[in-house]
C-alpha cells in the first residue's frame, strides 16, 4: 500500500495528520530546513512528536533540506544526533555535505534525497542509492511515464509529490528569491517572487511564473501499480485544519483502493487552491492551462470546523492489536495485547472467584476488553479462554485492560537504540596562492571567435549539444582546454541522445565535462571523462567538497549565494572555480513560458520578461526545450579583482549567455586587464551581501 507522508508545521499539525491517517509526518527541527518560517519544533516538542507518532504507528521523517555553511554544520550536527536519538525514522536531505555530516553523527539514520536535490532520472536516484540513501523524492516535473520507467528499476524507494503547490523551477535550482531579495530558496526563505506579476513587452500584467496547485487524486491507484513507495502532501505553512482536510481524503481513497469522490475533490479546492489544480506534468500536457493565482475566497468554515474535530476529540484507534485473556480457578486473571509488529505486554490481576449467580462468559470478557475508546488502539482480534463457573469484577477487566495497553504504549514509544558519532570538521587545505586562470561558459558556438581563443583562456565550456552540432568548436590554440556543459535537466528519454552527443564529442578530442546535475555523473564517468562540477551542484561547505572528490571530480565550480569570506574560509580539497561575470541562470523552467505566450516555439528570439519594477529579464532556451531565466543585471567583477584573487580559486569563470561573440572578446578582455570597458547596469551578486 501507498505510503501517505504529510506535513507537520506544528504539533497541532501532527495530530491533524496522524489522527486522519497519515503514515508518516515531515517536519522541521531547528534551524536548517526548507521551511524556516514555519513553526520548527523545539527538542521537547520533537520529542513529544516523535512519541505520539509512533505509539499511533506513524512515522517521523526529519527536515535537514537546505544548503549550510561551515560555521552551521556543527549545529546541524546537533540536531541531527539529536533527533536520531530521539527516534526520528529517517532525515532529509540536500547538501552532500549535511549527508557526510549526518553519516557520521548519526549513522543508523536513514537518509531521504530531498526533492531540493533535483533527482530526475534513473543515474541520479542510483547515485543517491550510492550515496546510501534509502529514498529519493522525485522532481515534481516528471511525467508518468518517467516516473514508471524510475520506479521499475530503482534500487531504492521512490516518493513522489501528490498534492500542494507546484514551483515554477525544478526544486533546488531557483536563485530567485536570492539573487533579486537576498532570502534563498535553497537556505529555506523563499520569498516566493514567482508568485508575483510579471509581463512581456515591458508590462507585468500576468502571472506567467505561478502554477496552479499539483493534485494527482485521482491516480493514486496507477502510482501505486507504477511501484511508487510513498506519495507526499506539501503544506508545511498551511493550517493544521488544512492538514487535516487534505490527509484525510488521501487516506480513505489509499486505503480503500479508490480515488477520492467528486465532492472530495470538491473539498481539496475549498481547503485550498490557486484557481482550480494541474496534473499537467504528470500527464506530459503542458501549457497555459497550469497556470493560476491565488483569489480571495471565504473560509470553509464547516469544513473546517468538521476537520477540526478530527483530531481535537478523541482517538482515531488507528494500531490494530490482538488481546488474549485466561482466567482459570486458582490462578491470577491474564490479560495481554499483541500489535502488528510483535510487541506483547502483559498484565495480572487477582485470582478469580467462584460465580455466585451469573458466570462469567468469553462474550463478556471479549466485550470488555473491546473497549478501547480514547486509546489509539482497536481490538482486531480475540484470543480468550474462560474457564467455567467463574467471576470477576468487569472493573478489574477493565483495569487489566489499561494496564496491558499502557505497557504496550510504553514500548512503542521506547527510543531506539542506535550508534552515535561525532562530527569531525578533517583536515584543512591551503589556499591556493597564485591567481586563478580564466574559464569562460558560452551558450552558442557563435560566441566562440578565433579573437576570443586567442586571448588564451584555460578552458572553453560549450554546450554539448551546441559541441557535437559544430564539431570544428572542439579545436582550441595550445594552452587553451574545450570543455562539453552537460543538460542540468535531462530525463532517461533524452538520455540515448545525449549520450550519443557525448560519444562524439570525445571522438573530437574533448576530455572534460562541466556536470550540474547528480543523474549525469555517471554517464559522462563511464565514458572517460574529466569531471568538473557547475553551479547546479550547490556546493556551498568543505564538507559537500570532499564527497565530490569522492566521487571522482576534478573540480567544483562553488555556489555563487556565498560571500567572499566564506568563499576563502572554506577549505578546499579540490580546486574551486567561481563565476564573476554574467547573467545569473535565476530558473530552469520544463514549461515554456515563451510558448505559453505565443502558442508557438520561439527560443531563438530574444523573448524578456519583465517585472513590477521594469527590471528586464532575458529568458532563453535550455536543452530539451526548456527553458531558463537570467538575472536582469549583468555579474561584473572586474574591478574587484584584488578582491577574488585572495580567495584561494583555481579559476573564475566568465558566463556568456545573450552577449554578441564581439562582447564576448571585449569583456575577456577587461578581466585580462586589457581595456577599460564595463557594462552600464551591473550586480555585484551575492557576493558582497548577506544572504538569509
Amino acid at each position: 500500500m501507498l505510503e501517505l507522508l504529510a506535513p507537520a508545521g506544528s504539533m497541532e499539525a501532527v495530530a491533524a495528520a496522524v489522527q486522519n491517517g497519515a503514515d508518516a509526518v515531515y517536519l522541521g527541527y531547528g534551524d536548517f530546513n526548507a521551511r524556516r518560517n514555519a513553526k520548527n519544533f523545539s527538542r521537547e516538542e520533537f520529542a513529544a512528536a516523535v512519541s505520539y507518532c509512533h505509539v499511533r504507528g506513524a512515522k517521523v521523517y526529519l527536515t535537514l533540506n537546505t544548503l549550510l555553511t561551515d560555521r552551521e554544520l556543527p549545529q546541524a550536527a546537533e540536531f541531527a544526533a539529536e533527533a536520531s536519538s530521539l527516534g526520528a525514522d529517517a532525515v532529509l536531505v540536500q547538501d552532500l555535505g549535511v549527508l557526510r555530516m549526518v553519516r557520521q553523527v548519526a549513522p543508523d539514520l536513514p537518509v531521504h534525497a530531498s526533492t531540493q536535490m533535483t533527482i530526475h532520472n534513473l543515474d541520479g536516484v542510483k547515485m543517491a542509492a550510492d550515496l546510501g540513501m534509502t529514498r529519493a523524492v522525485l522532481s515534481r516535473e516528471l511525467s508518468r511515464d518517467q516516473i514508471e520507467y524510475i520506479c521499475q528499476r530503482s534500487p531504492i524507494e521512490i516518493e513522489v509529490f501528490a498534492h500542494g503547490a507546484l514551483c515554477m523551477c525544478y526544486s533546488g535550482q531557483c536563485f530567485l528569491s536570492s539573487v533579486i531579495g537576498g532570502r534563498s530558496g535553497n537556505r529555506g526563505l523563499c520569498a516566493q517572487p514567482c508568485r508575483l506579476k510579471y509581463g512581456w513587452e515591458g508590462k507585468a500584467d500576468s502571472y506567467p511564473l505561478s502554477l496552479k496547485d499539483l493534485s494527482l487524486a485521482g491516480y493514486l491507484r496507477q502510482l501505486r501499480k507504477m511501484g511508487v513507495t510513498c506519495v507526499k502532501l506539501e503544506g508545511r505553512m498551511k493550517r493544521p485544519e488544512y492538514v487535516a482536510v487534505v490527509t484525510g481524503i488521501f487516506s480513505r481513497a489509499i486505503h480503500e483502493d479508490r480515488e477520492p469522490t467528486a465532492e472530495e475533490i470538491n473539498q481539496l479546492q475549498a481547503a485550498f487552491s490557486r484557481q482550480g489544480f494541474t496534473q499537467g506534468y504528470y500527464l506530459d500536457q503542458q501549457g497555459p492551462h497550469m497556470f493560476g493565482v491565488r483569489e480571495e475566497t471565504k473560509e470553509p468554515k464547516e469544513l473546517f470546523a468538521l476537520a477540526r474535530s478530527t483530531y481535537q476529540s478523541g482517538e482515531a484507534q488507528r494500531v490494530p492489536v490482538t488481546f488474549y485473556a485466561m482466567l482459570r480457578p486458582g490462578e491470577p486473571a491474564q490479560v495481554g495485547v499483541k500489535d502488528p509488529e510483535g510487541r506483547v505486554s502483559t498484565a495480572e490481576g487477582a485470582v478469580p472467584e467462584p460465580a455466585r449467580t451469573r458466570p462469567l462468559t468469553t462474550e463478556a470478557v471479549e466485550n470488555q476488553l473491546a473497549r478501547t475508546g480514547g486509546t489509539p488502539y482497536r481490538a482486531e482480534r480475540m484470543r480468550v479462554l474462560v474457564e467455567d463457573g467463574l467471576s470477576m469484577p468487569l472493573s478489574a477487566l477493565n483495569a487489566l485492560r489499561r494496564e496491558a495497553l499502557d505497557g504496550l504504549t510504553r514500548q512503542r514509544e521506547a527510543l531506539p537504540s542506535r550508534h552515535m558519532g561525532s562530527y569531525h570538521v578533517g583536515a584543512r587545505y591551503e589556499n591556493r596562492k597564485e591567481p586563478p586562470v580564466l574559464t569562460l561558459s558560452v551558450r552558442s558556438a557563435q560566441q566562440i571567435t578565433d579573437q576570443l581563443l586567442e586571448l588564451g583562456p584555460a578552458l572553453v565550456y560549450v554546450p554539448l549539444e551546441e559541441l557535437a552540432a559544430h564539431p570544428e568548436k572542439a579545436k582550441a590554440p595550445a594552452g587553451t582546454a574545450i570543455g562539453a556543459i552537460l543538460p542540468r535537466i535531462a530525463w532517461d528519454r533524452e538520455f540515448p541522445q545525449m549520450l550519443d552527443n557525448l560519444r562524439k564529442v570525445r571522438d573530437l578530442g574533448v576530455t572534460d565535462v562541466l556536470v550540474g546535475n547528480l543523474g549525469m555523473v555517471a554517464a559522462a564517468k563511464e565514458l572517460g571523462f574529466t569531471l568538473r562540477g557547475d553551479f547546479g551542484l550547490e556546493v556551498y561547505n568543505a564538507q559537500a567538497v570532499k564527497e565530490y572528490k569522492k566521487l571522482g571530480f576534478s573540480s567544483l565550480t562553488l555556489s555563487f549565494e556565498l560571500k567572499f569570506p566564506q568563499i576563502r574560509d572554506l577549505s578546499k580539497a579540490l580546486d574551486v572555480e567561481l563565476i564573476t561575470y554574467g547573467r545569473l541562470p535565476l530558473m530552469i523552467m520544463e514549461n515554456c513560458i515563451i510558448k505559453n505566450r505565443t502558442g508557438s516555439c520561439n527560443c531563438q528570439n530574444t523573448n524578456t520578461l519583465t517585472d513590477r519594477k521594469g527590471a528586464r529579464f532575458p529568458v532563453v532556451n535550455a536543452p530539451g526545450c526548456r527553458n531558463e531565466l537570467l538575472n536582469s543585471q549583468t555579474l561584473f567583477l572586474a574591478d574587484k579583482a584584488a578582491d577574488y584573487q585572495r580567495l584561494g580559486l583555481w579559476a573564475q569563470r566568465l558566463m556568456f549567455t545573450v552577449e554578441d561573440p564581439q562582447t564576448c572578446v571585449q569583456v575577456t578582455r577587461r578581466y585580462l586587464d586589457q581595456e577599460k570597458w564595463s557594462p552600464k547596469e551591473y550586480t555585484r551578486g551575492l557576493y558582497y551581501r548577506d544572504v538569509e
